[in-house]
């Protein structure tokens, strides 16, 4: 019996090293994160992976020095390890268990502050090409996409252009929800009443997985979309497909479709000019949310006026920047 349980006590760390093994070799699908299809993702992956070495140099020291300390002096008989009761201070291991955190701490809060300034969210992509505009609005429960410069709006379905910056504007007309493709870049919160910008970039062909990523009701699952990657000229013969389509989204068919529901992949020729400023200003001062759908007025002589917000066509020709931009809360 007693060399049963000596055999059973000696196997027991290599039956929890294969368990482990087992465990890990389960997750054989790489996660999307750390498959990055674009240069925001990818430096977003590299400030992931330097965060984890550094915090593993503390982590599995830590756990080893623990589980080697507790198999060696555990009570057992005949035992002949030290016994030193006075023992209570070594300046040599302060220096080491104090030191190498803090420097480790140090190191990463550098790292931190170069990638979270070099990936603000806001800020432009560096490109030899032009980029374009893409409006997203979080509805109850489906994505809305609007293409100002090309004209055509499409719900739960994107298709970009490769190697192309993409500026997308976001907000929300229904409670706030987060937008993310996770092999392009972080996810940026959308919120009622307010327009963020956000620049990824896919520097490879493909199609990727999108979704809201902030619950939001009952079909909050539902509420996932593909982008399709292309070549330029690719993109341009699909815009041109879209726009011969005879579905069209109108003011009427934008009210019926913000109603709660989900909806099928749609893709619509055109849409109402300015659609996206209107829902960004909504619940301000004059917006159509306070029953009234023309220019907004001031509610008493010291409320300021809620000025439209630029359009985004206008913008790009002029070369700035709209006055959607404010900076998110999370992304990039």
């Amino acid at each position: 019996m007693q060399q049963t349980k000596r055999t059973l006590r000696r196997a027991l760390p290599m039956l929890l090293l294969l368990a482990g093994v087992l465990l890990l070799s389960a997750c054989g699908e790489q996660p999307m994160v750390l498959d990055p299809k674009g240069p925001i993702a990818s430096d977003q992956k590299d400030l992931i992976l330097i965060s984890s070495l550094l915090c593993a140099v503390i982590l599995f020291p830590v756990l080893g020095l623990t589980a080697y300390i507790v198999w060696k002096y555990r009570e057992r008989e005949g035992s002949t390890a030290a016994y030193e009761p006075h023992f209570s201070h070594s300046t040599k291991l302060e220096l080491i268990w104090w030191g190498i955190p803090i420097l480790i701490i140090i190191i990463l809060a550098a790292v931190t502050a170069r990638y979270t300034y070099a990936l603000e969210p806001t800020k432009p992509i560096e490109s030899e090409k032009k980029a374009i505009t893409i409006q997203a609005t979080s509805l109850d429960w489906k994505w809305l996409f609007t293409y100002p410069e090309q004209g055509i709006a499409t719900v739960n379905y994107l298709q970009i252009p490769e190697d192309v910056p993409v500026k997308f504007e976001l907000t929300s007309d229904a409670p706030m929800n987060s937008f993310w493709i996770p092999q392009l870049g972080g996810q940026m919160y959308t919120m009622s009443g307010m327009g963020m910008t956000l620049f990824l970039q896919a520097d490879h062909e493909g199609r990727y997985y999108g979704s809201g990523a902030n619950f939001s009701g009952e079909y909050f699952g539902d509420m996932k979309f593909f982008v399709d990657v292309k070549p330029q000229s690719q993109f341009d013969a699909w815009v041109q497909e879209v726009k011969a389509s005879p579905e069209k989204l109108t003011n009427d068919s934008y009210e019926k479709l913000a109603e709660k529901g989900t909806s099928p992949v749609v893709l619509y020729s055109s849409f109402p000019e300015g659609l996206f400023q209107r829902i960004v200003t909504k619940y301000a001062p004059g917006g159509h949310a306070h029953g009234q759908h023309n220019e907004p007025t001031p509610q008493s002589k010291t409320d300021p006026v809620q000025q439209p917000l630029p359009d985004a066509k206008e913008d790009h020709t002029q070369g700035g920047s709209t006055g959607t931009d404010h900076s998110g809360h999370t992304g990039h």
